[in-house]
């Protein structure tokens, strides 16, 4: 079959998503099951997204608004920008994919963080493009070691801030001094998925930055603090011909009526949010005082996660842990062996977390 296939695709190594509650339950007969794993929102979607998701779901034979102009204008006016700057996706991960396949071509390359998001990594492979692999420092983005690398080819640049899956951020200073190292006609991506859990008073004030250096594009999602992962809601934020050229060659009706009527009603309600971010606090404060009486040691985050490091191989750790009931992400394919990703639950889901890390680390 791999001669049906360009090289690219061959040696593609796919992304492997969080192990889902299902298959735990029937690979290990566990039932009440802590899922740690996808930076999840513990608290589920808005109470006002759920009424207002079962009011629509009447209309579902009919296709949804392709510009999306509801959610699109009532963002945009949140977000105090132009509906025109506005581009939806389905989640940000779609976004990603339609950047690089509408601005990257030829000889282009695509500049990364090593060690980070890995869909950046497989967004450019899956189409053939090339793309550059900076090391991290100290589990941070090397913000100058990039500047560095790049070069007439560079196109486009993608930066997750916070990062995943370290948590780590970048300062505003940071950001702008990368940013005034690169010419304009290299795009910057600065994907903000957890955007609503930064508490640094440091964090750049992205918005306010694309007055300055309209090459900056903003990706923020749905998907986290407002607790619509399953819908798939994303969006872009970026001078309004960047955003006419990704809207040529997205799909129509990538994002449902189902998630546009959620994402607006989600919108709307942040208290909902605001009761999301002060519960991940709590847990990243109570994680943040237990782990290390348990011998283990984590990256500080602005996120809601944490990455562990367990301080062997995570593997027989990972499998232990499930038995226990608990879904933690091993970061093996992320370049860190010894550890895992590990989201904050309900209070209820950190506290059997930490009975289960008790009991599996002291076997």
């Amino acid at each position: 079959m791999n001669s049906l296939v360009p090289s690219f695709i061959e040696n593609l190594a796919p992304y492997i998503p969080g192990k889902p509650i299902e298959e735990t339950e029937r690979e290990y007969g566990v039932k009440n099951i802590a899922k740690l794993a996808s930076n999840e929102n513990p608290l589920g979607p808005s109470p006002k997204a759920l009424e207002a998701m079962a009011q629509a779901l009447g209309k579902m034979n009919l296709y949804p608004d392709a510009s999306a102009f509801y959610l699109r204008n009532e963002l945009a006016a949140f977000l105090d920008v132009r509906p025109e700057e506005l581009v939806l996706g389905n989640g940000s991960n779609e976004l990603i994919e339609l950047l690089i396949r509408t601005f990257v071509h030829g000889d282009d390359e695509v500049l990364l963080s090593e060690h980070t998001f890995p869909i950046y990594k497989i967004s450019a492979q899956a189409v053939g493009r090339r793309f550059v692999e900076v090391p991290m420092k100290d589990r941070h983005y090397d913000l100058e070691a990039m500047a560095d690398a790049v070069n007439a080819r560079t196109r486009m640049v993608f930066i997750a801030n916070p990062d995943n899956p370290t948590g780590t951020y970048q300062t505003e200073e940071a950001v702008v001094r990368f940013l005034e190292r690169l010419p304009e006609r290299t795009l910057v991506v600065l994907d903000e998925a957890y955007y609503e859990y930064v508490v640094a008073p440091d964090y750049p004030n992205s918005l306010a930055l694309r007055k300055r250096f309209p090459n900056l594009i903003v990706l923020r999602t749905f998907s986290k603090a407002y607790g619509l992962a399953g819908l798939r809601v994303g969006y872009g934020i970026a001078r309004p011909e960047i955003v006419e050229y990704v809207n040529r060659t997205r799909a129509p009706f990538n994002v449902s009526t189902i998630a546009q009527i959620a994402a607006r009603a989600a919108l709307q309600d942040q208290e909902h949010v605001r009761r999301t971010v002060e519960l991940n606090r709590k847990g990243l404060a109570l994680l943040g005082k237990e782990l290390p009486a348990l011998g283990l040691s984590f990256t500080p985050s602005q996120a809601n996660f944490y990455l562990v490091d367990f301080h062997r191989p995570i593997g027989p750790l990972f499998e232990a842990l499930l038995r226990e009931g608990v879904i933690v992400r091993p970061m093996t394919a992320n370049g860190f062996p010894t550890s895992a990703r590990i989201n904050t639950g309900t209070e209820e889901e950190n506290e059997k977390l930490l009975g289960a890390l008790r009991r599996v680390l002291a076997a």
